[in-house]
């Protein structure tokens, strides 16, 4: 039986894309992907990156290892040098008055090589105007890869 939840897709902004992939292309060290609520995987295999607006593509893939929820302060003390982030100020910018924000662990993150157009992704994911972070199941995670 295929399991529902074996990836997760986060929506992450353009901004924070370009940075994800410019690190990785230097070999910087980039395994958290920060929230600033608990919508995140708790069970999934895979996670993949929903690049919004201009983009709105899936561009890219890792490995789910694990979600941590805690308050922003201990949070960013312990992962934040491995975070998105440049700077505590722009983190603490993100998460503004958050008492608790999510840290996403992942590793082998990697661009797919051929992402699905917009109007291909539209027929596998449904509409993407408003598209939420979510599970999908094996099945799907395919579709979005080959």
């Amino acid at each position: 039986m295929e399991t529902e939840h074996y990836a997760f897709i986060l929506v992450i902004d353009g901004k924070y894309w370009t940075r994800l992939c410019e690190r990785t292309r230097q070999g910087k060290e980039t395994n958290f992907f920060v929230r600033g609520n608990a919508v995140a995987p708790l069970d999934a295999k895979k996670l993949f990156f929903y690049v919004k607006k201009p983009k709105m593509q899936v561009l890219g893939v890792a490995d789910f290892v694990e979600r941590i929820i805690g308050e922003p302060q201990d949070l960013w003390n312990l992962h934040g040098a491995q975070s998105i982030f440049d700077s505590q100020e722009e983190y603490n910018a993100f998460k503004a008055d958050r008492k608790q924000v999510t840290f996403i662990r992942f590793n082998n993150f990697a661009e797919i090589v051929n992402p699905k157009s917009k109007e291909a992704l539209t027929k596998i994911l449904g509409p993407l105007v408003w598209f939420k972070a979510r599970y999908i199941n094996q099945k799907i995670a395919k579709q979005l890869t080959n």
